[in-house]
């Protein structure tokens, strides 16, 4: 009985012994795991970054491209959208009133 009880503590201290210098697996992938994760984030930003400068240039380019009437009306619209702007409405408010596209009041604002 002593002998048994001698072997099986000794087998557990070498055991833990062995899982001591084992590399855990679990910890390897939850790294990989939170380095792809914040690589994915990272690029998922700079998308977002350059599709908002794209967006902000064609609606300029777009916005100033209208025709000869629309032309006439642009410096009223432009106007209006600035008196909307001081008087504290948001972007989306002043887009339902003018009848203009939400980017274009942005982008009319932003150019002020």
């Amino acid at each position: 009985m002593v002998p048994t009880l001698i072997t099986l503590t000794i087998v557990g201290i070498v055991l833990i012994a062995i899982s001591f210098f084992m590399s855990d697996k679990i910890d390897l992938l939850e790294s990989q795991y939170e380095e792809l994760s914040i690589s994915m984030m990272q690029d998922t930003y700079q998308m977002k970054k350059q599709i908002k400068v794209l967006e902000e240039e064609l609606l300029t380019d777009g916005f100033q491209s209208k025709t000869s009437e629309e032309n006439i009306q642009q410096p009223i619209l432009i106007q209006k959208v600035y008196e909307l702007n001081e008087e504290g409405l948001s972007e989306e408010d002043i887009a339902v009133e003018t009848g203009l596209d939400y980017h274009a009041v942005k982008a009319i604002i932003n150019n002020k």
